[in-house]
């Protein structure tokens, strides 16, 4: 047996080491996209209530204006 296969067999313990490694990652991964996209729908959302203030703002008069 090779040092290689050795090493990927993991004494026997295999079927549970690399599937941690994989489950470890993946939490990794998604820690890592959460704030991003969380950043990018808070945008979203920030941009879309300015477009609509501007739009309210423009189409009331404004109540400063004495008559």
């Amino acid at each position: 047996m090779s040092p290689l296969q050795h090493f990927f067999e993991m004494g026997g313990y295999a079927g549970y080491v690399w599937p941690a490694y994989a489950v470890f990652f993946a939490v990794l991964i998604a820690d890592n996209a959460a704030p991003r996209l969380r950043r990018r729908r808070i945008l979203r959302e920030l941009r879309g209530r300015l477009a609509r203030q501007a739009a309210r703002a423009h189409r009331t008069p404004s109540s400063s204006v004495a008559p």
